[in-house]
C-alpha cells in the first residue's frame, strides 16, 4: 500500500460516511433510484424523522445526494444520488463484502474455540 500515513485521507472519507444510517440511505438510493422522504423513512425501520433529515442534509452538503423541491401543494421533495455520489458504490460494495466476511470469520473463530 502506497499511502503515506501523514497524508492519509481515510479520516476525511469516514467523516462523511460514518454513522449507522448514511450507508443505508445511500444503498437505498443506489438500489431504488429517486425517492421521496416518506419512502426513505418507510424503507429504513428504526430511523427517526429528525435523524433522517439530518443525515440527508449532511449528504446533500457533501454533494453526494440531491434534493429537489417541487413547487406544489402539498410540497413534494425527492432525493436522489448525484453522479459524484455514485462513485461511492464500489466502496459501499467493498464494505458490505468485508462485513459479510468478518461475520463469517467471527463465527468460525467462535466455533473453533467451542470445539477445543
Amino acid at each position: 500500500m502506497n499511502i503515506e500515513p501523514d497524508l492519509c485521507r481515510v479520516e476525511d472519507a469516514l467523516g462523511i460516511l460514518v454513522g449507522k444510517w448514511k450507508p443505508i440511505i445511500l444503498l437505498h438510493l443506489l438500489k431504488n433510484g429517486t425517492q421521496r422522504f416518506s419512502d426513505l423513512k418507510r424503507s429504513i425501520p428504526g430511523i427517526t424523522q429528525k435523524m433522517l433529515t439530518n443525515q440527508l442534509r449532511e449528504l446533500e452538503n457533501e454533494d453526494i445526494i440531491q434534493r429537489v423541491v417541487y413547487p406544489q401543494v402539498p410540497p413534494k421533495v425527492e432525493y436522489s444520488i448525484t453522479e459524484y455520489g455514485r462513485s461511492l458504490e464500489p466502496i459501499l460494495h467493498a464494505m458490505h463484502e468485508w462485513g459479510t466476511n468478518h461475520i463469517q470469520h467471527k463465527k468460525q473463530k467462535m466455533n473453533e474455540s467451542m470445539s477445543k
